[in-house]
Formats: C-alpha cells, sequence, structure tokens
C-alpha cells in the first residue's frame, strides 16, 4: 500500500509539473515603457493593452513630443499628482489645468484596475457636465497616497502603473504649493517611450506580468 501510495504521489505530481513550469515562463515579447523625467527624478510606467484607446493616444502624444515642457501643475500631498496640460507651456499659471488637445477619449473603465498607489489614470471633467466620464484627451495623474484613492474606483479610466520611481511621485506631492495646488517651483516634464523585452522589463523591475486568460 505505502508503494502504491508513492507512486500516486509522484504521478499527481508529475502531472501538475507541466503548469508549474508553464506559469514561471519568463513573458514574450515587447512592451512600450515609459519614462516619465522631473527634476525629481524619474518614473517609470506601463500601459494596459486593454484600455487601447487611452493606451494610444498617450503614445502617440509622446512620440510627438506634446508632454515635454508640460508640467505637474496640480499636486496634493496624500493623494494625487496631476499634468499633461498643453498650458503650462505658456506664461499665464491662471490657465493651468484648463487646457486639452481639443478631444475627449470615450470611457474605459475596469473594475479590476484600482487607485492604488502609482496608478496612471485620466484626469476628466465631472459628471454635471460629462456623465459619460470621458476622459480628457492629454491630462492625467498618478496616485500617490501609499494606501490608495479607492473613493476614485470605477469612477475614471486607470490606464497604466508606475513600475519604478514611486518615491519620485512622493518628492512632487511633497512640493510647495499655492492655492489652487500649482507648484511654487515649475516640475516640468519630459516624457518618452521606448520598446523593451518584457522579460528584461520583468527582471529589472521585479514586474510581474498578468497570465493570459
Amino acid at each position: 500500500m505505502n508503494l502504491f501510495r508513492k507512486i500516486a504521489t509522484f504521478m499527481i505530481l508529475l502531472a501538475l509539473l507541466p503548469g508549474a513550469v508553464l506559469a514561471q515562463k519568463a513573458p514574450k515579447g515587447k512592451d512600450q515603457l515609459v519614462t516619465i523625467a522631473t527634476p525629481h527624478g524619474e518614473m517609470k510606467l506601463l500601459l494596459y493593452d486593454d484600455t487601447p484607446l487611452h493606451k494610444e493616444n498617450f503614445l502617440k502624444l509622446i512620440r510627438e513630443g506634446y508632454y515635454d515642457g508640460t508640467t505637474f501643475h496640480r499636486v496634493i500631498d496624500g493623494f494625487m499628482i496631476q499634468g499633461g496640460d498643453p498650458n503650462t507651456k505658456d506664461d499665464d499659471p491662471r490657465n493651468d489645468g484648463m487646457g486639452n488637445p481639443g478631444y475627449t477619449i470615450p470611457a474605459e473603465i475596469k473594475p479590476k484596475y484600482k487607485h492604488v498607489r502609482g496608478a496612471l489614470a485620466a484626469a476628466r471633467m465631472g459628471d454635471q457636465v460629462n456623465p459619460k466620464k470621458e476622459s480628457s484627451g492629454s491630462q492625467f495623474y498618478i496616485v500617490e497616497n501609499h494606501q490608495g484613492t479607492p473613493q476614485l474606483d470605477e469612477a475614471y479610466t486607470i490606464f497604466g502603473q508606475v513600475i519604478d520611481g514611486l518615491d519620485v511621485i512622493d518628492k512632487i506631492a511633497e512640493q510647495a504649493v499655492d492655492g489652487r495646488n500649482r507648484p511654487l517651483s515649475d516640475v516640468k516634464m519630459t516624457v518618452k517611450v521606448e520598446d523593451v523585452k518584457k522579460k528584461k522589463i520583468a527582471r529589472k523591475y521585479n514586474y510581474t506580468y498578468p497570465q493570459a486568460n
């Protein structure tokens, strides 16, 4: 009987082995690694494939240099940092927060994505004038609160995540601000994107890609 049990156990382990090996395989292909460079350091971000409208638009604007020279114009310590407004390139701080590329993006709200620390989401107008929750064509925010901001879940489109440089978000959020939460010293950004092997991203940034269904 003991021999039978040993053989049965061995067969079960053997049957499970392919699945275990499969789960440990490195991800294949390349991904678009986004870098936001600021005076306080760099953040590395990945964008979600299942929010394609937001991903494609964000990458398009990056490649056009749209974000270069813009600032994080609204920062709230313990909450989030917001940027992406083209108006921040001019000399009038009073219009910061009101700029856009002239279009909005249909909402792509996915309940599985939460407002955790480092989540990248699209800013938008309020429900009163924007009942469809359409996103700004360019403005975005990144969650700074270490416990997340769950009160925003399923109300805004989350389309990416900071995988390196979370401390940079904290540094930006800690900047002195005026009454409109605009930093007294401009926090300008330069944004670029590069195609990098997923295997390298996973290894270098200790990032776990979700398993495909």
